[in-house]
């Protein structure tokens, strides 16, 4: 029994091992902390046009209001149909009293700036209380775009995550 076994891996069990490791990194990456999410449709024009590409970062599960900012720009499962995917920008933070006057948005009362550029629309609305666990949600391009106006109150958990960047196309990769 005169030979002997080499036990030192090979380049090729090397490459192997490290391109399986670098897949379940990217998995455990896009599962867990960010996706990868393309617009469809122009609720949230000018900011976002349809097909750019966004990267998103994932909400947890005990993510709650407090993680979120007022204009934050959020991907949500739709309340009426919880697998569809949107892109809107949070207005509303529980505890908080919401109204659209002539278009104007409204927070406890004060209009409030909105330091972007929606496409106008003179809709006035009831005010609504948020309540705790909930946002209230628009889309930038007021005109055309189904948002809680619709389909209400946003239940937290419905909220995926926060959009962080769009990195596609080129021309327009930003940083929110």
């Amino acid at each position: 029994m005169g030979g002997s076994l080499d036990l030192r891996p090979s380049p090729r069990r090397w490459a192997r091992t490290a391109a399986a490791l670098g897949a379940t990194a990217v998995l455990g990456l896009h599962t867990f902390v960010v996706q990868v999410s393309v617009v469809r449709g122009h609720s949230m024009e000018p900011a976002l046009l349809d097909g750019d590409r966004l990267i998103v970062e994932r909400s947890g599960p005990t993510h709650d209001a407090c993680g979120l900012d007022r204009f934050d720009v959020v991907i949500l499962g739709n309340p009426r149909a919880p697998s569809v995917d949107y892109v809107k920008r949070v207005v509303g933070l529980p505890g908080e009293r919401v109204a659209l006057r002539g278009g104007r948005l409204h927070v406890d009362g004060a209009r409030i700036v909105e330091g972007f550029a929606p496409i106008f629309d003179a809709e006035t609305t009831g005010e609504v209380a948020v309540p705790e666990g909930y946002v209230w949600v628009l889309g930038d391009n007021r005109p055309v775009s189904a948002d809680s106006r619709e389909f209400g109150l946003v239940p937290i958990e419905l909220v995926r995550g926060r959009v962080c960047a769009r990195i596609w196309p080129p021309a327009r990769v930003a940083l929110f």
